[in-house]
């Protein structure tokens, strides 16, 4: 991963960038103490600078601190022994899921290694609740599908309303399936990914019409009760509309099953 922003000399710590003082202290050293982390200012199997360090660093209490790096455990970047101190984790310990702990390795991260791996995990989740979809939907699931493609259809134009709607469609899937932990799954994923420039990649009018294509036959496979089709149609539809944002960078192989 890179290293971006302001970054300490051996035996330094920078102060964090504040154009103003945050009102909540205790958030906003927790951020910046998970960007650090990520981007390997305090690298993995290294303690964290000692609290009266980051109490001057960050110009806050000790409870202050003692509450991020609590925060930073419960999200695993930590591991805090009586005695021996608080160590960097290793990123495998990391909790992933985590909003800020994402966001900040998909903002590292230059090989779209992580978007990579998000993708496929939305793939296999929503692959599989439109597998359930094309076995439980209702009319109104369908009419209501139905209705999305036909708008976006009309949309290829406009990318904003686009990408709403599209957003609309797969979420209206997921509702269909009734998995409600699957379902939060991505959402969740989605939240941290849809800001981030590599993510949202390239988009226009021509790749509007091919995802929509993508879309209709999802639809038709869910209305035609074919879940095994519904399920390959949407594998594939999440495969080639993220082969075609993300460019040439890093390994597209790790898409391969």
């Amino acid at each position: 991963m890179k290293a971006t922003g302001p970054q300490a000399e051996p035996g330094t710590f920078a102060s964090p960038g504040w154009t103003r003082r945050p009102a909540s202290l205790s958030a906003a050293v927790t951020a910046e103490l998970v960007q650090r982390v990520v981007r390997g200012v305090y690298p993995p199997g290294v303690a964290l600078p000692p609290e009266p360090v980051l109490c001057e660093t960050f110009a806050v209490s000790r409870t202050v601190i003692r509450e991020s790096v609590k925060v930073l455990q419960e999200k695993g970047l930590v591991l805090v022994r009586q005695g021996a101190g608080t160590t960097v984790n290793p990123p495998a310990l990391w909790n992933m899921l985590d909003e800020l702990v994402l966001g900040a390795s998909i903002a590292e991260d230059e090989t779209l290694a992580v978007l990579d791996d998000l993708v496929v995990t939305r793939r296999l989740l929503e692959s599989d609740m439109a597998h359930v979809a094309a076995r439980t939907a209702d009319q109104d699931a369908l009419d209501r599908l139905r209705a999305l493609v036909d708008r976006m259809d009309e949309l290829v134009g406009d990318i904003p309303a686009y990408e709403e709607h599209d957003r609309l469609f797969h979420d209206a899937i997921m509702q269909a399936s009734g998995n409600r932990i699957a379902r939060g799954v991505v959402r969740s994923l989605e939240r941290q990914a849809i800001t981030a420039a590599g993510y949202r990649g390239r988009s226009g009018r021509d790749m509007c019409k091919a995802s929509n294509r993508g879309h209709r036959r999802i639809y038709e496979r869910i209305a035609a009760q074919d879940a095994d089709g519904a399920a390959e149609a949407m594998f594939a539809h999440i495969t080639d509309a993220w082969l075609v944002r993300r460019g040439a960078a890093g390994d597209p192989g790790r898409l391969k099953r």
